[in-house]
């Protein structure tokens, strides 16, 4: 066992000394050393019940013959930090989880890791650690929140919250409606209803086989999420015992099948970034090429909130993840059985999955035949940018219309909620990606704000910033080169007509080429907009969004 170098030998006295000051028995000394990577926190709601995980995970790992060790890594809430300079530190949160991880592990020889994670970042930045240390490990997503509900209306985050405020700034509730909204839309513990990013990550997951079946669909308030931490505390072991590593589990073939679940189901832009960036961390063969390759024959056939109105627990009545994965290999769309962490294939999973049709549609009777993600690329993002299709209108698949610039987040906000944005915009927020925010901020608030004017049909949003996986409209991401790398989206001015074509995957901005090229050469050189602290070492190392936002 790799725990042997800090437990074994007469030179490991002092070692064993201290362990055994952790409380660590003379018999557990030679039972498999297992952390448990708890991003337990107060302050985000998918994570405060996770005290009772960590116990059940603990309860599973001794049963099982292990020594446990919980330690905590950071978790920041994508919906608390939005809208705000907090939000700069959402996504370099992955890396520094990562980071985290993988110091405590390799610090103290771990032979195996539980992690114990939810929401958006934490998850993609726990799944990283793991394949970069590979050493065994199996991910517990802690589970989504109920239903919010008033006045027999069913609630979300998205549309309880965020779009209500577009509702009540455009007159169509008042101030009490919004007050009993804000009230009931997250009414426990568990990470936010729909398909967002930290649901779409736990479903990846558990489609990539690093977690036990039903742990993405099954509810963070559930006797069956219990059940499923004290399972995956026992599966550790055995991981162990094995020697059955992420790397044995997670490899092209994995990733692929997870694009093409995130596909088919719909699932949160921030996805490319985090796939791209797993592949990084395994030195595995996935780039931006094979979300184009897939995302041309890949039809959804779950469309959940913010898209449609069943949201996470329904899907999980549904079949949850082992149905979507029964429909695909139905489908003979290029699924590659696997095995996963719980020792079985997933043909195996699948073969008892139970199908719910009427939210998991047959392959051959989809939602729509377009994916519900899709890569764009023309002149204004020469190395691509993302779009969520499911989001967007079908009537607006082919969208031209007038650029208004705004050089942050704060400044197009301030011209929404002045009403200085019209129909037939389009607005462009830039120096807002990985290294221009820093940060690559989320563009929840504005696009929530669209919709919730009125104006989700009828205006568009560029950004080389990020959206959350609760956005919908016309909205376009990840525009890469970013504006601060000079690329073309910091060239564009006011009143310069852009086409959005989805059915072709093209986004041009219709300026000449002379004329752009005489921009670019009156460009001024961009200024890294933090000196100092985490977000500065962050900026001076990041890679673009189409490497999945990397540092290295």
């Amino acid at each position: 066992m790799r725990s042997d170098s800090i437990k074994k030998g007469i030179a490991r006295t002092p070692h064993r000394g201290l362990l055994m000051a952790t409380g660590v028995s003379k018999k557990n000394m030679n039972a498999p050393f297992i952390g448990i990577a708890s991003s337990f926190t107060d302050l985000v709601p998918g994570h405060i019940g996770m005290r009772d995980l960590e116990r059940q995970i603990e309860k599973g790992i001794h049963s099982a013959g292990g020594q446990a060790f919980i330690f905590g890594v950071p978790a920041v809430c994508d919906g608390i930090s939005m809208g705000h300079s907090g939000m700069r530190y959402s996504l370099p949160s992955r890396d520094l989880i990562a980071d985290c991880i993988e110091t405590v592990a390799e610090a103290h020889q771990l032979d195996g890791l539980v992690l114990l994670s939810n929401c958006d970042k934490i998850t993609p930045g726990m799944l990283i650690a793991a394949l970069r240390l590979n050493i065994p490990a199996i991910i517990v997503t802690a589970g989504a929140m109920l239903d919010g509900e008033s006045r027999c209306e069913k609630l979300t985050m998205i549309k309880g919250s965020f779009e209500a405020v577009g509702k009540y700034r455009s007159g169509v509730i008042d101030e009490k409606r919004l007050l009993e909204l804000e009230e009931e839309s997250c009414p426990s513990a568990g990470s936010c209803q729909g398909m967002y990013t930290a649901n779409t990550m736990a479903c990846l997951a558990e489609v990539m086989g690093m977690s036990l079946p039903f742990c993405a669909t099954s509810a963070a308030v559930s006797s069956k999420k219990r059940r499923i931490a004290f399972d995956s505390g026992m599966r550790i072991v055995e991981l162990v015992q094995n020697n059955v590593k992420p790397l044995d589990i997670v490899d092209k073939d994995a990733l692929r099948n997870a694009i093409i679940c995130d596909l088919a189901m719909g699932g949160s832009t921030n996805s490319f970034l985090h796939i791209l960036a797993l592949a990084n961390a395994g030195e595995i063969d996935v780039t931006l090429d094979d979300f184009e390759q897939l995302s041309k024959k890949i039809h959804q056939v779950v469309k959940l909130d913010p898209s449609a109105a069943p949201t996470m627990s329904d899907f999980h009545k549904a079949g949850g993840i082992p149905a979507l994965i029964k429909t695909m290999i139905d489908a003979k769309v290029g699924i590659v059985d696997k095995i996963t962490s719980s020792g079985l294939k997933i043909s195996e999973i699948a073969s008892e999955a139970y199908v719910n049709t009427d939210l998991i549609h047959p392959y051959d009777v989809p939602f729509t035949t377009k994916p519900g993600l899709g890569i764009l690329y023309g002149n204004l993002a020469p190395d691509g940018c993302v779009t969520k299709i499911s989001g967007i209108d079908e009537n607006c698949y082919e969208f031209e219309g007038c650029a208004k610039c705004f050089n942050s987040e704060e400044a197009a906000m301030s011209a929404l909620e002045n009403d200085e944005i019209k129909p037939g915009d389009i607005l462009i927020i830039r120096y807002e990606g990985p290294k221009g925010g820093p940060g690559m901020r989320e563009m929840l608030a504005p696009t929530s704000l669209l919709v919730g004017k009125g104006l989700g049909t009828s205006c568009a949003l560029i950004t080389d910033g990020r959206f959350s996986g609760g956005t919908r409209g016309i909205c376009i991401g990840h525009v890469c080169p970013e504006a601060a790398q000079g690329g073309t989206i910091a060239l564009i001015k006011d009143g310069d007509r852009i086409k959005i074509d989805i059915n072709t995957r093209q986004i041009n901005l219709l300026v000449p080429d002379e004329e752009l090229e005489t921009r670019r050469k009156e460009l001024k050189p961009f200024e890294l907009k933090c000196k100092s602290g985490y977000l500065s070492k962050y900026a001076k190392n990041v890679q673009d969004a189409s490497h999945g936002a990397i540092v290295g």
